[in-house]
């Protein structure tokens, strides 16, 4: 059986080669059109979808702002809709029930409808249904406003992963994908800036704080929709802001390794193969380990802080610092992932990183305040600068159009979203004077695994190149990342 997995893993990558188009050298250092082409996508493309990313994070993160604001005056979001922290949890998880069931669908209506309409579109839904919580008034309108959120959040952040396969090699995206995933990094420091100045506005016009920071933050991407669906660029073969040497270039240097527009969507045959292919659902346990922290952190690094002797507006100023310390380690950790082909090793480091801060978090006496606070940077900057090189690695050994669309769906909606599922119980209220064991435990153990399972396979793919190597019989071959 595995004999016959080899000689299928040779007979792809001839395929893949042996397809490529003739003036253009697959292998070899970058050259200057490259770099410039590169330079201009770059300038179009990754300001765009961070920013998009940095206003989809904000909507769906404040929450946690607003489950503490003006606690102590009895204006905050548990108080005014009288829910119970039972009852916030079960609204925080049915946005992640939602989020993993629509993911899938949304990547092939990405692919089927073109990036800009679609982005455009969830944009525009998600802004409206943050601006609506701010006019709710019981647990059963947040729970249903939630779950709606999840809906149209679902499809953004594996949608711009899979969008950027259209334009950039495999050994470009982990650093781009970083720079989409540290503008959440971001939102999490502006938001909680954010959150502490909109505190000052309570009973402004009648309203409490946190009814006006869901109104204030939503606007913004409602607005910003009609700027995506004009300048988000869909495919290389269509951008008219390229030359037509331009053009060439761009879908030439993608023509091994890049999915295509002009491709078709998704048939039962790419989904069996892409579902029965076992090493990608060990790319998915790995994701579901990193998600449960990345999950906990976005949503109770606020109480987190509460628990650290910090109180009211001053425990939202305080999540600002652990978020714009990993926001720097995410970024030097994906250029360096993709620089040494290192993706895997990188991961199960800064995995190991996260680990310990957790542990020493858990380990530590709960007024420890000072230690407490330092171990929370280092697990931060650990856990969130894990997942740019997975989803570069995932992305960069899928050889197929409508199969990398597909697995990213899977990777986020299978992995992360139970995994984020999990992440929403284990930072417990009534373990806050104790300094929450029972989250900082779990996050480390998940992050240990995560470690574990990225050297697993890293061997794999090493085991699985040597066997390309030796049968391929000299010819060039597209072998997996590391």
């Amino acid at each position: 059986m595995s004999d016959k997995k080899s000689e299928l893993d040779v007979e792809v990558a001839k395929e893949e080669f042996s397809t490529s188009l003739a003036p253009y050298q697959t292998s070899g250092p970058i050259t200057e059109a490259e770099k410039k082409l590169r330079w201009k996508q770059d300038k179009r493309i990754v300001p765009l979808s961070a920013g998009i990313y940095f206003l989809c994070y904000l909507d769906r993160s404040n929450i946690g702002n607003a489950k503490i604001m003006n606690s102590t005056t009895g204006d905050d979001l548990m108080t005014q809709t009288g829910m119970t922290n039972y009852q916030y949890t079960i609204s925080l998880m049915i946005f992640l029930v939602a989020y993993g069931l629509f993911e899938v669908p949304s990547n092939i209506l990405l692919k089927k409808l073109r990036p800009s309409r679609w982005i455009a579109f969830l944009m525009f839904s998600w802004g409206a249904l943050t601006m609506g919580l701010g006019g709710v008034h019981s647990y059963a309108t947040v729970t249903v406003v939630r779950f709606l959120l999840g809906v149209f959040e679902a499809g953004l952040f594996p949608g711009l992963v899979y969008y950027l396969t259209f334009w950039y090699k495999t050994e470009e995206r982990s650093i781009r994908v970083a720079f989409i995933l540290a503008s959440a990094t971001l939102a999490g420091a502006f938001g909680g800036a954010i959150a502490y100045g909109i505190g000052h506005m309570n009973q402004a016009g009648g309203l409490s704080a946190w009814r006006w920071l869901f109104i204030i933050e939503g606007i913004p991407s409602c607005l910003s929709s009609f700027l995506v669906w004009f300048f988000l660029p869909d495919y290389p073969e269509s951008a008219t802001w390229l030359t037509i040497q331009e053009r060439d270039l761009a879908v030439q240097r993608l023509h091994v390794e890049g999915s295509k527009g002009h491709h078709k969507t998704m048939s039962w045959p790419d989904a069996k193969a892409t579902l029965v292919d076992w090493r990608l659902w060990g790319h998915y346990l790995v994701y579901f380990g990193i998600s449960t922290p990345f999950s906990s952190l976005s949503l109770f690094t606020p109480s987190i802080t509460a628990g650290l002797g910090y109180k009211e507006l001053e425990a939202q100023l305080m999540t600002v610092p652990p978020y714009a310390v990993a926001y720097v380690v995410q970024i030097l950790t994906s250029w360096s992932a993709d620089h040494f082909n290192a993706r895997g090793l990188h991961s199960a480091v800064l995995a190991t990183i996260g680990a310990v801060g957790f542990l020493a978090s858990a380990v530590l006496p709960a007024d420890a305040y000072a230690s407490r606070y330092g171990c929370l940077i280092v697990a931060a900057s650990g856990a969130f600068s894990c997942i740019p090189p997975l989803l570069g690695w995932l992305s960069s050994n899928i050889f197929s159009t409508a199969s990398v669309g597909l697995a990213i769906a899977l990777n986020i909606g299978l992995g992360g979203a139970p995994g984020q599922i999990v992440g929403v119980w284990i930072y417990k209220a009534n373990e806050a004077k104790a300094g929450y064991p029972t989250g900082h435990w779990t996050n480390a153990a998940l992050l240990f695994m995560v470690a574990v399972g990225c050297v697993i396979l890293r061997v794999y793919y090493a085991y699985r190149n040597r066997r390309i190597l030796r049968e391929s019989q000299d010819q060039e071959t597209r072998l997996f990342k590391y």
